[in-house]
């Protein structure tokens, strides 16, 4: 049987999409997913700016009712990994890590990316407890109080900037005396009173309690190690794009991606291939929050809808 729609990931992207194809009409439509659906927003403690849910939250709770919801209008769930999708005429192939192959007609790509590590001692150990990638998402628990932002590209100063206007005090910890960003922000950065400027300096141990983040220890070009107290560190080195699905075997990509490896879309989440549509954190210019990339599945599932009409019907 070959599929009339197929989506590869199980974040808010891929949840969305595979309910929007369902009841929006296609019958056969299998979301791949390696694990239990609900994407990287499950690690987060607290959920406090997803419209129209009041209270405190969980990342995991957020997501509990999503898979339900998509199957009960026809959603598959098939728990394993694909390692590759190529396309065979007006048909896709999903190739499976058990070696099978499954065909559709349609393609919804959802993998995401992934938050890039700095790599120093504690940061795995405090993630979550302190050590946060996502300003928007937890920046207001530390209303009032210092935080330690690591980077120095458009995303770390965006980042901090947004923090500076929540928090009491934001050191931007940056291993240059330059930074990788647009002129004007660096000069909006320079230029706030709460922003101090640790330059020359990279982080050499973030430490805490059973309560989460104290503070970091940072080391500049001198060797002198400043210890900053801190309860939140944000992390801010770039993103790791999920686009290995996309990879061929002889090394390209099945669709269009820019230098990043993001994939490049139209408004309708349409790649340059025909048939083939990606959403969710993978895609170019993608704000990295659920209600956007809930937003992108249900785009993508309507243009998948109406592809796979066309093909079959005309």
């Amino acid at each position: 049987m070959i599929l009339d729609c197929a989506i590869i990931g199980g974040g808010p992207a891929g949840l969305t999409a595979g309910l929007y194809a369902t009841r929006g009409g296609l019958e056969n439509v299998t979301m791949f997913e390696k694990g239990m659906p609900g994407g990287q927003i499950t690690q987060s403690s607290e959920i406090e700016n997803y419209p129209g849910v009041t209270g405190e939250i969980s990342g995991m709770d957020l997501m509990m009712p999503w898979p339900e919801q998509c199957q009960k209008f026809g959603l598959k769930h098939e728990m394993v990994e694909v390692k590759r999708v190529s396309k065979d005429g007006n048909t896709f192939k999903i190739h499976k890590e058990d070696g099978s192959v499954t065909e559709a007609y349609s393609v919804i790509v959802c993998t995401g990316s992934s938050p890039r590590r700095a790599g120093f001692a504690g940061e795995d150990e405090l993630f979550g407890k302190g050590v946060s990638t996502c300003a928007t998402c937890d920046g207001f628990f530390y209303k009032g109080k210092e935080v330690a932002v690591i980077g120095g590209g458009d995303t770390a100063l965006e980042e901090a900037l947004y923090l500076a206007k929540i928090c009491s005090k934001v050191y931007l910890i940056h291993r240059r005396d330059t930074f990788r960003s647009a002129p004007n922000t660096v000069k909006r950065v320079e230029k706030a009173q709460n922003i101090e400027l640790v330059l020359n300096s990279v982080p050499e141990e973030v430490y805490g309690d059973n309560m989460g983040v104290v503070g970091i220890r940072v080391k500049n070009a001198d060797g002198e190690i400043r210890d900053i107290k801190a309860p939140g560190v944000f992390v801010f080195v770039g993103n790791d794009v999920n686009n290995q699905t996309l990879i061929q075997e002889d090394g390209s990509f099945l669709c269009d991606v820019n230098k990043q490896g993001e994939v490049i879309v139209d408004i309708s989440m349409r790649t340059s291939l025909s048939g083939l549509f990606a959403a969710g954190d993978m895609r170019i210019a993608a704000p990295k929050q659920v209600v956007s990339a809930a937003g992108d599945g249900a785009v993508a599932a309507l243009g998948a809808i109406s592809y796979v009409d066309e093909l079959l019907n005309h």
